[in-house]
């Protein structure tokens, strides 16, 4: 979990709303809007990407599915993301992330994350 919020910390406004009725497990938001699922130890998340991406991962990754609750025909994925995930995997998801933060964001916060991804700071 702290690998994940070190992630989603570099992100404009965000915030971490655990769920009671879903055994606390937290949901990250940007302005009341989910743009992470995630249980507790971060080894299942759910993030939106475009559909065709969705699409696209679904089909080439075994640890990815549509996200239930039909969340999956707009584009939404579950990951399966083991404890000892690599670095290469770990950048995936740090994509898929920010990509998810820009798709649920307002306009003006997610241009902030798109200019930062077309000329990264160091991480």
């Amino acid at each position: 979990m702290a690998r994940l919020e070190k992630i989603i910390g570099r992100l404009p406004e965000w915030e971490r709303v655990d769920i009671e009725a879903w055994d606390d497990h937290p949901t990250f938001r940007v302005r009341k809007k989910n743009f992470v699922f995630a249980n507790r130890e971060a080894t299942s998340l759910g993030l939106k990407l475009s559909k065709e991406e969705a699409d696209a991962v679904v089909a080439t990754d075994d640890a990815v599915s549509p996200m239930g609750y039909g969340l999956g025909r707009h584009g939404w994925i579950s990951l399966e993301l083991p404890l000892d995930a690599g670095g290469d995997r770990w950048d995936e998801v740090t994509e898929w992330i920010r990509i998810s933060y820009t798709l649920v964001a307002p306009k003006k916060l997610a241009a902030i994350v798109e200019a930062e991804d077309l000329d990264p700071p160091d991480r």
